[in-house]
């Protein structure tokens, strides 16, 4: 079992690979304390029935497979999984989607996690520039960071006024702030995952990428989840 970040780094660079599986980013993300649901990985349906058990209904079933990058695409992703019976058919269902989408995939298991409630969805990340070093990232997340294309930037490491100042230079801050009946989300909390990203790729600088996207928030004073994560890496 990894004790630090660094630790689970390293064994997935000396196995040759520059990417974290699913279960690896949530474990690195547990490990530096970011707010993450319930999550484990199952080899067989057996295990997922377990896990499932553990975590509580609804739950949410994921391929994890390093050919399969958008999961949703080849029917690789499940919601609201209320049963054991229904973690049966699901765990086969995207096993089967994924053989006939993707026939040389390697599946490596499934990703059981806890569902989350809905939230506002926005995104935190990084990249590893080769003049300023990590540059973070934010703005609105799922499919609004494609469209809208509504994001700031800073360079880590933050202070914790910098997060704020990120998460109202957007154009969409209003939303944040509570817009036409809707609550007003814990920027708080965004504010503490930017921290927290920004310390984790400063003393980690084999980290590359980061996209936790979505990152799920609440209404203020609730605080946030992430949903799903990427990470890349290198030694360079």
């Amino acid at each position: 079992m990894y004790l630090t970040p660094n630790e689970l780094i390293k064994k997935v660079l000396d196995e040759g690979r520059n990417r974290l599986y699913d279960h690896e980013a949530f474990k690195l993300l547990e490990l530096s304390g970011f707010p993450v649901p319930k999550t484990a990985l199952a080899k067989d349906v057996d295990e997922a029935v377990r896990i499932a058990e553990s975590i509580g209904y609804p739950v949410v079933l994921k391929i994890v497979s390093p050919q399969v990058l958008h999961k949703s695409d080849v029917g690789g992703v499940l919601l609201n999984i209320n049963s054991s019976k229904e973690v049966v058919e699901g765990f086969n269902k995207i096993i089967n989607n994924v053989k006939n989408h993707v026939p040389n995939a390697e599946i490596y298991g499934v990703l059981v996690q806890e569902m989350l409630p809905p939230g506002l969805e926005t995104i935190v990340g990084s990249t590893r520039d080769p003049v300023f070093g990590h540059v973070m990232v934010f703005g609105l997340g799922g499919i609004f960071v494609e469209v809208l294309r509504d994001v700031s930037f800073r360079i880590a490491p933050l202070e914790f006024n910098e997060a704020l100042e990120m998460i109202d230079e957007i154009r969409s801050s209003r939303i944040l702030a509570g817009f036409r009946g809707s609550p007003p989300r814990d920027k708080k909390a965004i504010a503490d995952v930017i921290m927290k990203l920004s310390k984790l790729v400063t003393e980690n600088p084999e980290i590359k990428e980061v996209d936790l996207n979505p990152v799920i928030v609440y209404e203020e004073g609730k605080g946030a989840k992430i949903a799903d994560a990427r990470f890349i890496i290198s030694r360079e």
